[in-house]
């Protein structure tokens, strides 16, 4: 096992085709991601070409014989659901998804919390989240995969941002549940669409850290007050909040890789770039590699 941070890449850009039945296939999509030459892709629970469990061997092979693993499956289940039938359906969900993530060779799954419902409080949704990833650790702990929190903005597919989007909720969410097959997501990038120091969440979890989504965003135009009033009651992302090619955006990665060195990750560093196409996506692998080397001296990319 490696003791250096590896890269791997994450659609962002092609989500909504890969999704579709008819537009991008899982397969079209790694052959695209292999030119990168880096050591993983990390994979979307609701890609169209997971659906039925039998492409599930053939997608890891695919992947394997191009040089390449699977490390993480990205989901985005919604425990926030106030109803508990509907709420038992996400984690149902999430624990197909976890069977899946161990079937394609993934030892690692992301968990978020949820909508940040207006009708309900903050301890209801705490209460929620937490009972719905205990339940799903049961199954993850059974087959080998270790379940992370990503410190989220809101999904593709959602009207409202994250319930566990502020720092104060997340911290105290993470806290809250206590196993070795649990730990975060970090997303730099997430932390400023809270209007919040991506630093300062760092500090605060950045023992429990297992994963990194690599990003770097930028305003458009306007502030993230503007972001605050535009991003509810809608699908998807604010227009304005744009993502941008790693290392040219208001991350600074040097502090935030120097922070991860002095507490030893060693772990996956995913790509979580190229709405604008894939030669965003080279020149962001081109920059983790230089930054990885930099603090991780003995670094050897694939």
């Amino acid at each position: 096992m490696s003791t250096k941070p590896q890269i791997a890449a994450f659609p962002k850009g092609w989500i909504k085709d890969l999704v579709a039945p008819d537009k991008l296939s899982i397969y079209e999509w790694i052959d695209m991601a292999g030119a990168m030459e880096i050591p993983g892709l990390e994979m979307y629970n609701n890609f169209h070409d997971f659906k039925d469990p039998a492409n599930w061997p053939k997608i890891r092979k695919y992947v394997e014989s191009a040089g390449m693993t699977i490390p993480m499956m990205c989901c985005s289940p919604d425990f926030t659901i106030p109803d508990p039938e509907l709420r038992k359906q996400q984690v149902d969900h999430e624990i197909h998804s976890i069977r899946m993530s161990a079937e394609l060779g993934a030892k690692l799954c992301r968990v978020l919390s949820g909508q940040r419902r207006k009708d309900i409080t903050r301890e209801e949704g705490m209460g929620y989240v937490v009972d719905s990833i205990e339940k799903c650790l049961v199954e993850a702990e059974k087959v080998g995969v270790t379940l992370v929190i990503e410190n989220h903005y809101k999904d593709d597919f959602w009207t409202e941002p994250e319930f566990a989007q502020m720092m104060d909720v997340f911290v105290d969410l993470v806290s809250r549940i206590d196993s070795p097959s649990f730990g975060v997501n970090f997303d730099p990038s997430n932390a400023i669409a809270a209007g919040e120091d991506p630093l300062e969440l760092l500090e605060k979890v950045k023992h429990r850290v297992l994963t990194m989504h690599a990003s770097d965003r930028y305003l458009a135009s306007g502030t993230i007050e503007d972001l605050r009033k535009a991003e509810g009651g809608s699908a998807g992302y604010v227009s304005f909040f744009k993502h941008g090619v790693i290392g040219k955006g208001l991350n600074d990665y040097d502090a935030i890789f120097k922070t991860l060195k002095d507490v030893g990750f060693d772990s996956w560093i995913s790509i979580e770039d190229g709405v604008d196409g894939m030669e965003q996506m080279h020149e962001s692998a081109d920059f983790l590699r230089e930054k990885i080397k930099k603090y991780w001296p003995n670094y050897q990319p694939r």
